[in-house]
């Protein structure tokens, strides 16, 4: 029994896509009675449809309007958000994002709420399943990609952790075959450039100077249009409002300890005072960085792309279990790389609770401090720094389990 567990072949192919499929069964189930039971774009309880999907559509809107400088004005916003949904009682979302995601959001602005909410999860979510079979194929990762609960929650949420997840986990996969691709997606990561602060290193680690390039290329190009439609009153704009976002949002948790899966939040909601917590995720930040450019420099092309898409998380003071979307990132990248090596003992297991943790982490959180979450991010980053050790850093392969379909 133990070296079943230890094996992890209770984790065969018959219980994954039984899983799975309970998991997407209930997704469209509670999404049925979320739309059928709404009024307009609000739901039963008076909250936006896709919830934090409002402030991208108010902000797109005000963008279209020649008031893109006002959407990081908040009570401003919330005006617009309460004229769009027709109710004074909405709930405030804040916008926070750098200004080049205006591109994005005053397209969607241009088609109804519940529409453009359609298109925006539709189309990223389509994206982040063609990345993940591009890295694992196979009809079963599509299964897993639709059924899995860090989709549900980026769905309920209306967020762009598809996007995120797609872009850089499509870069990394291209970074060998397709470098200047690979930088160019890569390099779009400025809307959301938090989760690309590790990026830089990583790629000095692997020497590939054309993805750097074309990622510098994306970026600065990004910023560049965004201030040509806009000028430069979006850039002042976005500065002026971080030091709100950084001590109402990230610093005292308003948006919900339990909900933030970082380091930082992680000894915040544990009782540490903001110094410390900010030295704890100093601590987190250098770690996960110098790991993933170990892994970028000596592992194989799979494991560095794991290490990467953990490390975001790890690296970053703020984000949030939707976020946790880039972590199946690296789940793919982890059983592509075991598919060809085989697997280590306990490793399955670790993926099946990984995979699995944001059901119920959020709710564990809550109840009782414990960050599963967080847990499972250091898990994962823990698991393939020891496979690149062990496969790759060491020069030499150790008899493991031949992989299996």
């Amino acid at each position: 029994m133990r070296d079943k567990w230890a094996s992890g072949d209770w984790v065969d192919a018959r219980r994954v896509q039984l899983v799975c499929a309970l998991l997407l069964a209930a997704t469209i189930l509670s999404y049925a009675i979320l739309l059928l039971t709404g009024h307009g774009t609000l739901d039963s309880r008076g909250r936006p449809i896709g919830t934090d999907f409002s402030d991208v559509y108010a902000a797109g809107w005000m963008a279209d309007h020649g008031r893109a400088a006002a959407a990081w004005i908040w009570p401003e916003h919330y005006k617009v958000q309460q004229a769009l949904h027709h109710s004074p009682a909405v709930p405030f979302y804040g916008w926070h994002y750098p200004p080049p995601f205006l591109l994005i959001a005053g397209a969607l602005a241009c088609f109804p709420y519940l529409v453009s909410l359609a298109l925006w999860q539709g189309t990223t979510l389509a994206a982040a399943t063609v990345v993940a079979q591009r890295i694992v194929p196979g009809r079963a990762t599509v299964l897993a990609v639709l059924a899995a609960p860090a989709s549900f929650l980026c769905i309920g949420h209306g967020q762009n952790a598809f996007l995120t997840a797609s872009l850089l986990a499509g870069g990394l996969a291209l970074l060998d075959r397709r470098p200047w691709a690979a930088g160019l997606l890569l390099g779009c990561l400025v809307y959301k450039p938090q989760f690309a602060v590790l990026l830089p290193v990583v790629l000095i680690a692997t020497g590939n100077r054309r993805a750097f390039l074309g990622a510098a290329i994306a970026s600065l190009g990004l910023v560049a249009l965004t201030l040509a439609i806009w000028g430069w009153p979006v850039g002042a704009a976005f500065h002026e409002s971080l030091a709100i976002t950084r001590t109402i949002v990230i610093e005292s948790g308003q948006t919900g300890w339990q909900k933030i899966v970082t380091s930082f939040a992680t000894a915040r909601a544990l009782g540490a005072p903001i110094p410390l917590a900010y030295a704890v995720q100093a601590v987190s930040t250098l770690i996960a960085i110098g790991g993933a450019a170990i892994a970028a420099r000596w592992a194989s092309p799979a494991l560095r792309g794991a290490a990467t898409c953990a490390a975001a998380l790890l690296s970053t003071p703020y984000a949030l279990d939707y976020d946790l979307v880039i972590l199946g990132a690296a789940l793919c990248f982890l059983v592509a790389d075991a598919r060809v090596r085989g697997w280590l003992s306990h490793e399955k297991n670790i993926l099946a609770l990984a995979y699995l943790t944001p059901l119920f982490g959020r709710q564990i959180a809550a109840a009782t401090w414990i960050p599963v979450d967080w847990i499972a991010i250091v898990a994962l980053f823990a698991v393939t720094m020891r496979r690149a050790w062990s496969l790759d850093l060491r020069g030499r392969i150790p008899k493991i389990r031949p992989a299996q379909a």
